[in-house]
């Protein structure tokens, strides 16, 4: 199969782009170059999807099987994308998101849930980095662009909490290093609250299969149902040093201590509030029905602790907490 993979240099478009090569299918990477090289055997192509009409000169005349598409907030940049290609690919995957929903309060959902309405132009990316409604409005523009163009021959994949090799939010990779660093480590104390993740290499292999069988439709691409606290738990029980203890503290005293959630800095990364708790809690039984194969939390654990000790001790984070911020709620604790 000849694979076109919009990206291939970062995290879920590089593990995608592995993904094809270690299935024998001959890869094309376009992007910037700015990001670094695509995998190994990957013929790695240069455009800017900002510049009308770069993608469509660099592409000109190829045709391909299948086209991987994660681009992130740009509706423009997807339909140029399909019209640079009209007519020359046989399977269009686009990469959405589960932000696209327009109540993220509700638990169990799935794909038939009303969607927020459509964003057609490039938002502010700090909006969107600030108001997931912004960011999930862009993505149902770009899916309806593609069910548009690409008809019956496209899959949407409503992407999930992505972990492991590759990622740069520190969302769960924090809690993998600090917990192989040891000692009393403050948690949030939210038995209800629910969890979803999936390991990048296992959603980009699904989506590899995924588009040499000809899978179409749209799908949730996340891993089964489970909690907070049970993913931690799985964590440290994979990664954390011998002397670790997990010291819960309560929602009151997070609030307190002025705690953010999910993301960011002086953060307790995914920890959310309950009305968006269904962003991680979807139902997947046509996921995995359709062949997405999570892998045990352990091993996703481990290499996210191995790619973020390949970053560098002492680096600032994306997300969570200073060892002094630590300290101090641990000293509110009493």
């Amino acid at each position: 199969m000849q694979m076109l993979v919009l990206g291939g240099t970062v995290f879920l478009s590089r593990a995608v782009a592995a993904a094809a090569l270690a299935a024998g299918h001959t890869v094309t990477c376009v992007s910037r170059g700015v990001s670094g090289a695509p995998p190994d055997g990957a013929e790695a192509v240069t455009a800017d999807r900002s510049r009308p009409g770069a993608l469509a000169a660099a592409l000109h005349g190829r045709t391909l099987d299948a086209v991987v598409d994660v681009a992130t907030m740009s509706a423009p940049w997807v339909r140029d994308a399909l019209d640079a290609l009209h007519g020359r690919f046989g399977h269009w995957t686009f990469v959405s998101s589960v932000n696209t929903y327009a109540d993220l309060s509700l638990r169990g959902g799935t794909v038939a849930q009303p969607t927020l309405a459509p964003l057609h132009g490039r938002p502010d990316e700090e909006l969107a980095k600030r108001d997931p409604d912004v960011y999930g409005a862009a993505k149902v523009a770009s899916e309806q662009a593609v069910r548009e163009r690409a008809g019956d021959r496209a899959h949407v994949v409503r992407g999930g909490l992505m972990c492991g090799n590759g990622d740069l939010s520190d969302r769960y990779g924090y809690w993998a290093d600090r917990f192989a660093r040891g000692g009393r480590v403050v948690v949030p104390d939210v038995p209800a609250q629910p969890m979803q993740l999936v390991d990048v290499d296992d959603l980009a292999a699904w989506i590899v299969a995924c588009a040499a069988d000809g899978t179409t439709g749209t799908h949730d691409g996340t891993g089964p149902r489970s909690t907070l606290d049970r993913v931690l738990a799985a964590t440290a029980a994979a990664v954390g040093a011998g002397d670790l203890e997990l010291v819960r503290v309560p929602e009151p005293t997070l609030v307190e201590q002025r705690m953010g959630s999910w993301a960011g800095p002086r953060s307790l990364p995914l920890r959310l509030p309950e009305e968006l708790w269904g962003m991680v809690d979807r139902d997947v039984t046509a996921t995995l029905a359709a062949g997405l194969t999570p892998r045990p939390l352990a091993d996703t654990a481990r290499a996210a602790l191995a790619w973020d000790r390949g970053l560098g001790a002492g680096r600032e984070r994306r997300a969570g907490l200073t060892d002094a911020e630590e300290r101090a709620v641990l000293r509110a604790l009493g």
